[in-house]
């Protein structure tokens, strides 16, 4: 990590936001041989992926709290497993506690889920597996555009050969898997669950990832592709799983940083960017919070759009149609992240000893219809009297992170309105004064499923929307950077005509979850963007030499 540089140094490229994207981009450019500084704002690298102490001897990832969506590529290029990257699988994926007092377990193998479907629906059971197979056709196309540049509108034949390229795959299509991407970008996650299961136990297993950083309900069109999104990852090789980072996911982004900085790259931190600097329509720099000005033939920001183009640059420097177009790019994805330290592991009332369920996602949203509830109760009130919660429990299976005996939860909750509604006499209400009581909510919501819980915290750490965004930079709390919606996606990423990672000024380029494949900790944005760089260098060097 460098010390700041003086006025006169300039850089190739320097990036805004030391979370895992900027440090893949960093190391990608700085590998081939560009001089880059990353320029972060906090006093540690890795942006939501970082694991601090919340209470004395208690340590968990602040915000990102899983793994699958990492790309295997960046994994290997990166040498993280070398720098002691350890991922260990959940041994099932989810418990599902049911009002009724029963339970649903998903994950462990096929064949064990189906036995554990069949105490729901033995027709639900017989599903599984060509559900299964649709949902994987459908992601490994997905999977094979991960790291590819989308088509950017306006380069004439490069987005036509790009556009002809990546939907080759598509037209090789059955006609059977060609209606499931319809359905799955085209219906609400309910529409598409109808169409396999009967069960709402195990509609509510799959639907609730539709709703996962989507601010809307179930019933909502287009939130089937929330669903698919968060499928197409794998762990140690094993497609779909997920599993906990030893060291939390600050123990990622370290290695990043690490081999960032191997490469050749500078990571300044506690130097926040005040203001992109552009001179005749071309990037500058940037100017610094300190009145610092480091000068840099790119600028690339690793932070959502909104945050970039409405507070880092000047509107003067923007077109005015451009303008008008971010200020309606959607962000706010309704989340509330929680860490809580623990005398004891929770005690179910449906399975009340250790067992796997404590290493797997625990998911307090038993139907549809209870997530349906949430969402619009959010929308009225601000967030739900029952809230939808995931509680995962890494301490189960990494010991570093707790006191013998105790442990951590991270607590990932949806539907909490970016933005609270008004009071019924038109007074205006604030996240910081209202999040203890959405906090105590969530905490009485997980108590019902095990008594107890409640007098097994000792400490807590929160994060509200606007806690969200004032830690993490990330603008109505949105971990995506921006909704996940079809008009959101792909080219259209954060706007037609700049889905290549390319901004509108000569010279700027984004590298976040606001570009394709949009969000999650999967490093592929910041790779895609790395290589349109260097490729662009390379076209620009063959005219040279021509």
């Amino acid at each position: 990590m460098s010390p700041r540089n003086s006025v006169s140094d300039r850089y190739d490229a320097l990036i805004i936001g030391a979370g895992h994207n900027g440090l893949v981009c960093a190391f990608y450019l700085a590998r081939a041989g560009l001089k880059v500084r990353v320029l972060e704002r906090r006093a540690v690298v890795g942006g939501a992926a970082v694991t601090e102490e919340f209470h004395p001897g208690f340590r968990n990832s602040l915000a990102s709290y899983t793994v699958s969506l990492l790309q295997p590529k960046v994994i290997a290029d990166m040498r993280l497993p070398e720098r002691g990257y350890r991922v260990i699988e959940r041994p099932i994926a989810n418990f599902l506690p049911q009002q009724d007092g029963g339970y649903l377990k998903v994950g462990g193998g096929l064949a064990r889920t189906q036995a554990e479907f069949a105490r729901f629906s033995q027709a639900d059971a017989e599903a599984l597996p060509r559900y299964y197979d649709a949902l994987e056709r459908v992601a490994d196309v997905l999977r094979g555009l991960a790291l590819q540049r989308p088509p950017n509108l306006g380069e004439g034949w490069r987005t036509m050969l790009a556009a002809a390229s990546q939907g080759l795959p598509l037209a090789r299509l059955d006609l059977e898997t060609r209606r499931d991407v319809l359905d799955l970008f085209a219906k609400s996650a309910r529409g598409f669950l109808d169409g396999w299961f009967e069960s709402e136990a195990i509609k509510a297993a799959f639907g609730f990832d539709a709703v996962v950083g989507n601010y809307a309900s179930p019933d909502t069109p287009g939130s089937a592709y929330v669903l698919l999104h968060h499928v197409f990852g794998e762990v140690n090789g094993k497609r779909g799983a997920w599993g906990h980072a030893i060291g939390g996911m600050g123990a990622i982004t370290q290695m990043m940083a690490e081999a960032a900085c191997e490469a050749g790259a500078q990571i300044s931190l506690e130097s926040p960017v005040a203001q992109v600097l552009v001179d005749g329509g071309k990037v500058a720099g940037v100017t610094l919070k300190s009145g610092e000005e480091i000068g840099a033939g790119r600028v690339i920001a690793n932070v959502g759009p909104r945050l970039l183009y409405e507070r880092l640059l000047a509107p003067a420097d923007l077109d005015p149609d451009f303008r008008r177009r971010i200020a309606t790019f959607r962000t706010g994805s309704g989340s509330f992240r929680m860490n809580l330290a623990l005398s004891e592991l929770p005690r179910f009332t449906c399975l009340p000893e250790p067992g796997e369920h404590h290493r797997a996602g625990i998911i307090i949203a038993p139907t549809l219809e209870y997530m349906d509830r949430a969402f619009l109760d959010a929308k009225r009130d601000g967030w739900s009297r029952a809230p939808i919660v995931e509680m995962l429990i890494p301490s189960t299976v990494d010991d570093s992170l707790a006191p013998p005996g105790a442990h951590v939860a991270s607590l990932f909750c949806q539907q909490f309105a970016p933005d609270l509604p008004a009071r019924r006499d038109g007074a205006l209400r604030d996240w910081d004064d209202e999040e203890d009581a959405a906090a105590d909510t969530i905490i009485d919501t997980v108590e019902a499923y095990a008594p107890g819980f409640r007098a097994s915290i000792l400490g807590r750490r929160i994060l509200s929307p606007k806690g969200l965004e004032r830690t993490l930079g990330l603008v109505g709390g949105d971990i995506f950077h921006g909704a996940m919606t079809l008009d959101q996606l792909w080219s259209a990423r954060p706007m037609l005509g700049h889905g290549g990672y390319r901004g509108p000024i000569d010279g700027l380029w984004m590298c976040g979850a606001g570009t394709h494949p949009g969000g999650g900790v999967t490093g592929a944005p910041g790779h895609n963007c790395a290589h349109a760089i260097l490729a662009g260098r390379k076209r620009i060097g063959r005219r040279t030499l021509g």
